[in-house]
């Protein structure tokens, strides 16, 4: 199948074609996926009249958008100094290795993608974590268990 038969997954209608509401669309995107796909950034390229290799350009300058399709859960390890100073580091090895993943990556069935993060602002429940949407604060290496065996 050609470019040209290929079915829309994305309308971008909501938008000008112009180069200013790219970011926008993207966001859109990745609220609705995950990630930008290439199919995305496809359909993108052919909406705004703008390269590939030029929306490429864009997502990866911005930290907020990813290639990769995340897992079901994401764990949010946070770095800043509050939860460094608390252990967070020793979190973050425990869970790379619980996990068989490193930092960054995705377990091979799906379903949990892990992350560093500079800070989650919740410096006085540290060392925290955030699991989807939940934050964890005081964090302990035995209390990590049980949260990836909630995940399940």
């Amino acid at each position: 199948m050609n470019n040209n038969t290929q079915s829309k997954k994305y309308d971008f209608s909501a938008y000008e074609p112009k180069r200013e509401n790219l970011v926008a669309a993207l966001q859109d995107v990745q609220d609705k996926d995950g990630y930008i796909s290439e199919d995305a950034v496809r359909e993108l390229s052919e909406y705004f009249g703008i390269t590939r290799s030029d929306i490429y350009s864009v997502v990866s300058f911005y930290a907020q958008f990813k290639f990769k399709k995340p897992g079901k859960h994401t764990i949010k390890v946070c770095k800043g100094t509050a939860c460094h100073v608390r252990g967070s580091g020793s979190l973050l090895a425990a869970l790379e290795e619980r996990l068989g993943i490193k930092e960054g990556e995705t377990t091979a069935d799906g379903l949990v993608s892990l992350e560093r993060v500079a800070c989650l602002g919740a410096c006085a429940l540290a060392p925290a974590i955030v699991v989807d949407e939940k934050v964890y604060g005081r964090v302990t290496l035995a209390q990590l268990q049980k949260i990836l065996e909630g995940l399940k």
